[in-house]
């Protein structure tokens, strides 16, 4: 039985066909649209392509918001569109196959846990550093959803007091400090303050800020450029600080750091263990997490939710019902 899987963050709609161990067979690819409608559009695109070249029995959509409590409806997205929406009913009715909705981070730890970097963990969390921060609390292999189905939004906790305005309507959350979104913000404040230490950077900057991006900045960090690494360290010390966070409320076993930035992560991962470790209450007195990189890289989203939908389909093919 294969199943499509649809990432939908901030930045881009990513969608691919997936098998039942996890095998992303074929996959497509759209910026994200800025209204509700084309957002549907383009994913009723992607679906159309897919299914176009494969048999599928269900789709799972892995969303950068608050999904409902039964995982049919969305309540907020920082970065869509989305606002109440019933979102799984109305592409049900328009793609004519059962779809499932599913916070973009929990599908991202569900298909670590099944496939990946998570497996055999009773208490994981997943940090999914994208155009903003994914949160997932994983305990013996069910996700930990909270009362209303929202939790845990790591990406905004406050960090930093009056810091940063963020998109959620708060100032100074995680997430504006360490996520692809943030590295490039550093850069570009960074460039403002030191408007020689970079050439490259500096060159793009001049010509339209929002051509600095994380991406962007990762590549010139790795090719050596000073400033990029200064805004690198930043993000890495700032990783630390939240995993620790993380840690002394959760005490997981393993931290999988995942998404779009994870791709970079020997640029910041060891610094931000050095941070972890010693920024955790009774450092030196007690266990640290395994802190690992998500093993099914910025494929976990997809691959979750498109677990999730097969795991609908079979239920639909025994029990004759979506719940």
């Amino acid at each position: 039985m294969l199943t499509v899987g649809i990432d939908v963050g901030g930045t881009s709609v990513r969608a691919g066909v997936v098998d039942a161990r996890g095998a992303v067979l074929d996959t497509t690819r759209a910026p994200t649209p800025t209204g509700g409608q084309a957002l549907e559009d383009a994913i009723a695109g992607a679906v159309a392509e897919l299914t176009g070249r494969h048999d599928v029995a269900a789709v799972g959509l892995a969303v950068a918001g608050f999904v409902t409590a039964d995982r049919r409806g969305v309540r907020f997205a920082p970065h869509l569109a989305w606002r109440g929406a019933p979102v799984a009913d109305r592409m049900s009715r328009r793609l004519g196959l059962p779809v499932v909705l599913e916070h973009d981070a929990n599908a991202a730890v569900l298909a670590e846990y099944r496939f990946g970097a998570a497996r055999g963990a009773h208490v994981a969390v997943l940090v999914a550093l994208g155009t903003g921060i994914g949160g997932a609390l994983l305990v013996d292999g069910r996700v930990f959803r909270g009362a209303h189905g929202v939790a845990p939004e790591l990406g905004h906790l406050r960090l930093v007091p009056d810091g940063r305005p963020c998109a959620c309507g708060k100032r100074g959350c995680w997430e504006r400090y360490c996520s692809g979104t943030a590295l490039a913000a550093t850069a570009v404040e960074l460039l403002a303050e030191y408007p020689s230490a970079s050439t490259v950077l500096a060159r793009e900057a001049a010509g339209d800020p929002r051509a600095v991006t994380g991406r962007r900045v990762a590549g010139a960090a790795r090719d050596g450029d000073l400033l990029a690494q200064r805004a690198m360290a930043d993000l890495a010390r700032w990783l630390g600080e939240g995993l620790a966070l993380v840690a002394d409320v959760y005490d997981p076993e393993v931290i999988v750091i995942g998404g779009g930035v994870s791709e970079s992560a020997p640029l910041f991962l060891d610094d931000a263990r050095e941070h972890y470790a010693s920024a955790i209450t009774g450092a030196g007195h007690r266990p640290l997490a395994r802190i690992r990189t998500a093993q099914l890289g910025d494929d976990a989203g997809i691959v979750g939710a498109a677990a999730l939908a097969r795991d609908v389909a079979v239920d639909i093919v025994r029990n004759g019902y979506l719940h």
